[in-house]
């Protein structure tokens, strides 16, 4: 079984990344030990930040005693371990900030000064681009992100060899790049990025050969990755979302007198592809590339904003997250999942269509990630069985209004007579929820703060999406009546009331008893058992077969 790499890339891949994760959450990626890499030019990207939170938390809730991040699992919620790796391009410190002083133009003789501003100044605009700054990459410039992307890893390689002043990121680049050229030809890398914005673009046609160098460098000389072997993925994720032109008074500014407009965002995808489609080692180091795009009407992500100040990156980039981005961590799970498609010594786009009728997208689970070995049917089972335990958690026991969530569910095994998972502890339990808060919903007073799955929801309505409308319900009193066991469109998944009087919630907590883990589930903790029981009982409920 190949070792499987995720390298999420700016704004837009840790996005995409988000929704991987959640697909990890679900249990889409049975038996697998995942290494992630996030990789920016800016440290502080809300979108960056927000994903390492999910993962750190994801790894939590899989943490026992010793064993941080757990063991791979099957069959159950949570089954792939992840572990995180987070690298980053440092240009915030003095004399780092922007490409004129990190180049050091004006060091050297007459005649090499000379020499570096004609050249830097043929393909770099003087009075803007080599003096804007870097930390924040949303700026669009892909021919400058592409130089400062490769002689970041580079430099990180280089640091390494000195042995002194190694920063804390380059470690962890240096301990995924360990991992990758360990498993050799064993190895499936897949990368996250844009081809429309900056840091994304940008990223994609050098990271294989940043990675090859890196390794070359460190080994001095005596190592490399072999292109031929290793199987290179990569999403191609053109515009599908807009926002408000930059006005004059924020452009005013050395430091962002370059910033990102929207307007250029179908010409960017266009001259990105152009160069992917002509550029060798794009064509040599990737296997497969995934086209994907919106192509309708852009949704505009900042209707509320009045004052044209776009946000180039730091803190406050979290922009909501979007259907095509789920449709990029599915295309990971083609990329990990398949057996062929391999063997092409140049890059294979692959791509699809959804229905489209009266103005909207209808989606079926087969959209996402086809119907070949049953993929459809193990995605629409274990999604519905996780927004369902979401709802059980949030909801039915009151973890998105401060109540006690998992813990009370746990209560109610107890009055089953199922007493083993009376150990897991307040801590663990608050885990889970804040998990399914990030996944579904939470509130905040009367106000519904949507979670992943709501917000991607919102960017295909008002077209069908998965499941019924009323599993998307916004409102406390409406979901305090939610019938969790009818959230399918299809009526076969709805869970059974049994007997004359009974409801359908009552009855798979009764199924509770019956649905113990299999030792096929490698579940070996109390948490773990836990998640898996209740993944059995769900399983039956939806009408599925376990086996």
């Amino acid at each position: 079984m190949d070792k499987l790499f995720v390298i999420a890339i700016g704004g837009t891949g840790m996005r995409c990344l988000e929704s991987f994760t959640h697909l990890c959450g679900i249990g889409m990626f049975d038996n697998q030990e995942i290494e992630v890499l996030t990789l920016d030019t800016d440290q502080n990207n809300g979108n960056k930040g927000r994903v390492e939170e999910l993962i750190n938390l994801y790894s939590r809730i899989k943490t026992s005693g010793s064993i941080e991040g757990g063991t791979p699992n099957a069959n159950t919620f949570f089954s792939a371990k992840l572990n995180l790796h987070r690298f980053w391009t440092n240009y915030s410190s003095p004399g780092r900030e922007n490409y004129k002083n990190i180049t050091k133009l004006s060091t050297g003789t007459a005649e090499q000064q000379k020499a570096n501003k004609l050249i830097s100044d043929l393909f770099l605009d003087k009075s803007s681009v080599q003096e804007f700054a870097l930390e924040h990459g949303y700026r669009a410039q892909t021919h400058l992100g592409s130089m400062l992307i490769y002689h970041g890893i580079v430099e990180a390689a280089r640091n390494i060899i000195k042995g002194s002043s190694v920063e804390s990121q380059e470690r962890e680049l240096d301990t995924f790049i360990g991992k990758l050229e360990q498993a050799g030809a064993s190895s499936r890398v897949f990368i996250f990025g844009s081809v429309f914005g900056g840091t994304g673009a940008s990223s994609i046609p050098v990271i294989p050969k940043a990675l090859q160098d890196f390794v070359k460098i460190r080994s001095g000389g005596n190592a490399s990755l072999d292109f031929s072997k290793a199987k290179f993925g990569s999403t191609l994720l053109t515009e599908y979302f807009t926002f408000n032109k930059p006005d004059d008074k924020q452009k005013s500014s050395k430091a962002n007198s370059v910033i990102a407009d929207s307007s250029f965002f179908s010409l960017n995808s266009q001259a990105a592809l152009q160069f992917y489609q002509s550029d060798p080692t794009v064509q040599k180091c990737y296997k497969l590339l995934y086209h994907i795009g919106w192509p309708i009407e852009s949704k505009k992500i900042d209707e509320k904003n009045t004052t044209n100040h776009i946000i180039t990156g730091g803190t406050d980039q979290k922009n909501p997250c979007h259907v095509t981005e789920l449709l990029c961590a599915c295309a990971a799970y083609d990329f990990f999942s398949r057996t062929d498609g391999f063997d092409s010594v140049k890059a294979e786009y692959l791509y699809k269509a959804v229905e489209f009728k009266d103005n909207s997208f209808n989606f079926s689970f087969d959209d996402f990630v086809g119907n070949a070995n049953k993929a459809g049917e193990l995605f629409v089972n274990r999604l519905g069985a996780f927004f369902s335990l979401a709802h059980i958690s949030l909801t039915k026991n009151g973890a998105a209004f401060d109540d006690t969530g998992i813990k009370g569910f746990i209560t109610q095994c107890e009055n089953q007579k199922l007493l083993q998972y009376s150990t897991i502890t307040d801590a663990e339990c608050k885990d889970i929820n804040e998990y399914f808060k990030l996944f579904a919903y939470t509130f905040k007073g009367t106000q519904l703060i949507p979670g992943w799955l709501y917000q991607v929801r919102n960017s295909v309505a008002p077209g069908k999406f998965l499941f019924d409308s009323k599993a998307f319900l916004d409102s406390q009193a409406e979901l305090k009546k939610l019938d969790v066991g009818t959230i399918f469109l299809d009526e076969k998944h709805h869970w059974s009331k049994g007997g004359f009087f009974g409801d359908r919630y009552s009855t798979f907590v009764e199924k509770l008893i019956n649905t113990n883990p299999k030792d096929e589930q490698k579940v070996n903790t109390t948490k773990e058992k836990f998640l898996a029981h209740i993944f059995n009982a769900l399983t039956i409920s939806q009408n599925f077969d376990l086996n």
